[in-house]
């Protein structure tokens, strides 16, 4: 079975949940009809699962290839279908068109990329980051800067690169040794190594632009003193084409778990060509921009490979005899009946897709905020909506990605002894969504950043917004009694949460070890708390199509997902209340020496 893009639960969340034609008087939503949205989304979903899904086993199997000459080989047919993303013009989807982009939506073109990362995540790398790189130079980039290299990076003519990491630090980036040297003439001489960066060094674009941080010589330690470069694979010439080649260079390639079709670099800096990108020392600021759009891709990674990894278990168990079913054969003219009539395989692929269909609209319903915060006239409007950015994006990546492994860990359950062989896709599926617990900060990390920062950001501002924003759909919805299990397991888990956060509100300051020992419980709950605001709001929205006597059984299968959900995933919040209210005590007691 072939990967076969969700269309029309796209359509489901953009048109009738999140309503995106209200926003019809904005910029970009005014050429985002839903007749263009679903045009676009059908031609998506022709290009994702015909030319990329058949190329994701190619590259799992023959990976990238490091030649002496630092040069670095993708996988058979990455360049064909590179090339033909590009010729599409889908790298330009949510660019500015100023820049050549089609100024769409970004909660359009994340459908987009949701359906790239699943038909093929290692390849949808590529094309991610230089985006990541794009909106890096488009919020700190002088005018210049931008004239030279978005309108490349736009359209993928030009790929890009974040050269953070170095061998010895990673998290804490205040530790980074890289230096920039300036020359006088408005250049800087960039020296160090960078590991483990992503799409570092390939053969499908004419450049590649790096983003780099470094520390000018002479500058503040630790993270007050880091500032951001741009360090392009050759040096532009005037006419904006590719010139002489940089002293930037690939040393080598990781060997990795999964996405083996992603180039992940070893790169050397020796005394490279790099141009200051915004102030000097500020470079965290700017590249904290492409690194928060980066997490919110992650989370949608998480997401993509779970989709997958389901449809690939649930087209096994159809198809997979073996055994009798409970209450009496299903099959009866067969030798067994389908594993799918077993309540336990059941159990995996409902616990999968009622995360799946509220997990994407909750990526959904942030990346509209992320529209919002930039479009809307409306300065109430855009404070709310990058609040809600802000607070969502460590709980998405944490959550989602968690969620998403757990899922391609249950598809290769289902699969059985099948699914821990290389002859079907479980395992790839696997594999891959692995990473996307680790980088672009690990979850322990991202639940850090939700109780330590993000909750405290302006006194509490986001989440007091978002538990005011569940209260009022409570209130106008719980007379509704179709609508009875949405709405009262919404209010329990959102007292629930609002109890967690009023416990690290009291004791996190106190010990702060209690928030860091309560973190990942309460990104857990928020989680669950998140999706289940998602199924109210769906549920309603099919609950209304049904009463209006629409008979597509879409709607009332939504319901019966939901259902599930509140009855079997929404207890888990409790159990997460529970857990992170006990402290860091037991936790911290073992001694060191005794690990």
């Amino acid at each position: 079975m072939t990967y076969q893009p969700p269309v029309r639960e796209h359509l489901f969340l953009l048109r009738d949940v999140l309503e995106i034609e209200k926003h019809a008087n904005l910029p970009g939503f005014s050429d985002a009809s839903m007749d263009v949205v679903e045009q676009i989304l059908d031609e998506a979903a022709k290009f994702t699962s015909e030319v990329l899904a058949p190329l994701n086993p190619v590259g799992d199997k023959q990976g990238c290839h490091w030649a002496a000459d630092n040069t670095v080989t993708t996988p058979k047919g990455f360049k064909e279908a590179y090339k033909a993303l590009v010729e599409g013009g889908w790298p330009a989807l949510g660019a500015e068109p100023e820049f050549g982009g089609q100024g769409l939506p970004a909660v359009v073109n994340l459908a987009f990329s949701e359906m790239s990362s699943s038909a093929n995540m290692a390849f949808s790398m590529y094309p991610g980051l230089t985006h990541g790189a794009y909106s890096a130079i488009l919020n700190g980039g002088s005018d210049a800067q931008k004239a030279l290299y978005l309108p490349k990076l736009a359209s993928g003519q030009w790929g890009g690169t974040m050269n953070l990491t170095e061998p010895h630090c990673g998290t804490d980036l205040g530790l980074l040794r890289t230096k920039a040297v300036p020359q006088g003439d408005g250049t800087y001489r960039i020296s160090g190594q960078k590991i483990w960066i992503s799409g570092g060094e390939h053969d499908l674009t004419e450049n590649i632009v790096h983003l780099v941080l470094a520390r000018i010589e002479g500058t503040p330690a630790g993270t007050r003193g880091i500032s951001l470069f741009i360090v392009p694979k050759f040096i532009p010439k005037a006419d904006g084409t590719p010139g002489e080649r940089n002293n930037v260079k690939c040393a080598g390639l990781e060997e990795k778990m999964g996405i083996h079709g992603n180039a992940t670099c070893v790169m050397m800096h020796d005394e490279a060509t790099g141009w200051l990108v915004g102030e000097e020392n500020r470079g965290l600021n700017l590249m904290f921009v492409m690194m928060n759009e980066a997490r919110l891709g992650v989370g949608m990674q998480g997401l993509a490979q779970g989709e997958a990894a389901y449809q690939a278990a649930a087209a096994f168990a159809k198809d997979r005899l073996q055994g009798r079913a409970l209450t009496g054969p299903k099959n009866p003219d067969g030798p067994a009946d389908p594993i799918l009539v077993h309540p336990d395989v059941r159990r995996m692929l409902m616990d999968s897709r009622a995360i799946l269909e509220a997990g994407r609209a909750f990526l959904f319903w942030t990346a509209l905020h992320g529209d919002l915060a930039h479009a809307d006239p409306d300065e109430a409007v855009r404070q709310k909506a990058l609040d809600y950015m802000g607070l969502m994006t460590p709980v998405l990546k944490g959550y989602l990605t968690d969620r998403g492994f757990n899922i391609c860990s249950d598809a290769m359950q289902v699969h059985g002894g099948s699914g821990f062989t290389e002859h079907f896709p479980a395992s790839q599926y696997l594999r891959d969504c692995r990473i996307s617990l680790i980088y672009e900060g690990t979850n322990g990390v991202q639940a850090l950043d939700l109780v330590g920062r993000k909750l405290a950001a302006n006194g509490g501002r986001a989440v007091m917004t978002f538990f005011a924003e569940v209260d009022a759909f409570v209130a106008a919805n719980e007379d509704d009694a179709a609508l009875k299990p949405f709405v009262e397991g919404l209010a329990a888990v959102k007292a629930q949460l609002q109890d967690g956060t009023f416990w690290l509100m009291q004791n996190g300051l106190a010990n702060p070890d209690n928030a860091g020992a309560a973190s990942t419980d309460y990104m857990h709950l928020f989680g669950i708390t998140g999706l289940a605001y998602m199924w109210a709001k769906m549920a309603k929205v099919a609950q209304g199509k049904i009463a209006a006597g629409d008979a597509d059984p879409f709607y009332a299968n939504k319901l019966t997902v939901g259902r599930y959900f509140v009855e079997r995933i929404l207890p888990n919040g409790g159990a997460h209340l529970a857990k992170l209210k006990t402290g860091a005590a037991t936790l911290m007691a073992l001694p060191d020496e005794a690990f």
